[in-house]
């Protein structure tokens, strides 16, 4: 076979992995997809790792985030040349991961020993993926295994670990099919797939028999229209209206930047909105963007208004809310989403085109680890958007008495695309490692309730306006990887990599 024709294949096989993602979770094509490739690589040059590594991670993300392609088209005021032609570029500096992954391993390795080499070197280079110029770990591989039999090791060792198990049944089925070891095959597979069924069986966090009544509003407002002045009191007005046969729910929430008007700008229809609340008994969230005239500071926030603790009622006649500008109780957003919420070298490229000049797209960062917002005496660990594809920060904002984690978002950026399903699938993932509800507010879908085993309770469809009230089991107890985060699979995958160079130093030596 041809280099070229390898290339073509690699890209193909890359791009074959967004079926396994959200919306249409063939789980087993991670393993079709990610064994075929690493067959080819291991029977291709060691020079030439590099380069189909690349072409891999081309195909991988060029179909998988191609969603990345709407927000650019139609907000980004870029010709379709241009956007695609981005979409590439943001593809290709993604690809260079799994690249630097298939350069390592086929440089300092025999693919004999890639089963036990590459899961360590992968994890490595995605965990570098995860933070440099602040991290986009979208379509790792764990995330298609939700649906799958290696479900039940998430809550064990978390999405990381199960990439990282990904990787070494992929590598072990490719290296020793190829040389017909059917045994040692079958074995790996037989334990991993059969231990994770059972261990999905097993509750870590277990229902109290407390539980909480909370109704989540999507309002469903054109993206085109929510920065556009003259719709902030329709929009304000908009989630007020369809609130307004809902107070009888514990708790409210309002998606990400629901308020249209900046904070300080905004403190009436907050006050008005926090004693409203109060006085039924509720406590409100809502996204909301807070801006210091005088630090010229924009913090993309959630904020909590109305009754904060259960003790709040019969304080008089008139229960009144708790609000007042700059009050404790908010979260600001950590990890903000580059040319989105800001503009990396700001002074050399703003301006050059729409895109790069967007409203709400110069904030400032909020503390990696915060307090949980409170409401009606309910904790609630927050992220904002893609935030939630950051574990590591959710479990540095979960304490002994956090009841629910808690995720706004604006997917209307990205269309009917399959960017809104593939960011519910890892609010999913992170309600099973954690085993804690997550509740999912949007502005246009999907808005949904997941349970503490990660399943989808209930949800409301795309685009449409409208209001979803669920009950919400409180849960108690931890689970494994809430406790103790990536440790296990790095002790795990670094002893298998110190195992893969004895092994190499014993066959040199030989």
């Amino acid at each position: 076979m041809s280099f070229s024709l390898k290339l073509l294949l690699a890209c193909l096989l890359g791009a074959l992995l967004t079926l396994a993602y959200a919306p249409f979770s063939f789980w087993f094509i991670t393993f079709l997809s990610l064994t075929s490739f690493i067959y080819l690589l291991s029977h291709s040059l060691p020079k030439q790792g590099f380069k189909l590594g690349f072409a891999f991670g081309l195909g991988w993300f060029g179909a998988g985030i191609s969603w990345v392609h709407v927000s650019i088209a139609d907000f980004g005021g870029i010709p379709l040349i241009g956007s695609i032609t981005l979409m590439l570029l943001l593809s290709a500096y993604l690809a260079l991961f799994p690249a630097l992954s298939c350069y390592l391993v086929t440089k300092y390795f025999t693919p004999k020993l890639w089963p036990m080499a590459l899961p360590f070197i992968w994890l490595l280079i995605e965990w570098l993926r995860s933070w440099f110029l602040t991290g986009f770990p979208w379509l790792s591989l764990g995330y298609s295994q939700i649906q799958g039999p290696l479900a039940g090791w998430f809550p064990i060792i978390g999405e990381f670990g199960v990439s990282g198990l990904i990787v070494l049944i992929s590598a072990a089925l490719a290296i020793w099919l190829a040389d017909k070891k059917w045994l040692p095959s079958s074995i790996i597979v037989t334990v991993l797939f059969v231990s994770g069924l059972a261990l999905n069986q097993y509750q870590w966090a277990k229902p109290t028999g407390e539980s909480a009544r909370i109704a989540m509003v999507q309002g469903n407002i054109e993206q085109a229209l929510r920065w556009t002045p003259e719709q902030d009191q329709p929009t304000m007005d908009k989630y007020k209206n369809m609130t307004a046969d809902h107070w009888y729910n514990d708790v409210i929430i309002w998606p990400e930047a629901a308020i249209p008007k900046l904070e300080p700008v905004a403190t009436g229809y907050l006050s008005e909105m926090d004693n409203l609340a109060a006085q039924t008994n509720t406590g409100l969230i809502t996204g909301i963007v807070n801006y210091n005239f005088e630090t010229k500071e924009a913090y993309n926030s959630l904020i909590g208004l109305g009754q904060r603790h259960q003790n709040d009622t019969n304080k008089g006649d008139t229960p009144r809310g708790h609000y007042r500008y700059l009050h404790a109780n908010r979260f600001a957003k950590h990890h903000l989403l580059p040319i989105g919420e800001f503009i990396p070298l700001e002074d050399w490229i703003r301006g050059l085109a729409p895109i790069f000049d967007l409203p709400m797209s110069s904030f400032s960062r909020g503390d990696y680890q915060q307090a949980n917002l409170e409401a009606k005496g309910y904790h609630f660990a927050p992220a904002i958007c893609f935030e939630i594809a950051f574990p590591r920060q959710i479990s540095a904002n979960l304490y002994y008495n956090t009841d629910f984690i808690i995720t706004v978002s604006n997917d209307a950026w990205f269309g009917a695309s399959h960017g809104p399903a593939q960011h519910l699938e890892i609010a999913q993932v992170r309600a099973k490692e954690f085993g804690l509800p997550v509740l999912r507010a949007t502005n246009n879908g999907i808005t949904a309730f997941i349970d503490h085993q990660g399943q989808i309770q209930s949800r409301l469809p795309q685009f449409e306006a409208a209001v979803l009230s669920d009950v919400i089991q409180q849960v108690k107890g931890y689970t494994l990887y809430r406790s103790f985060g990536d440790w296990p699979i790095w002790c795990l995958s670094l002893m298998m990599f110190g195992l893969a160079c004895w092994n190499k130093k014993q066959l040199k030596e030989d």
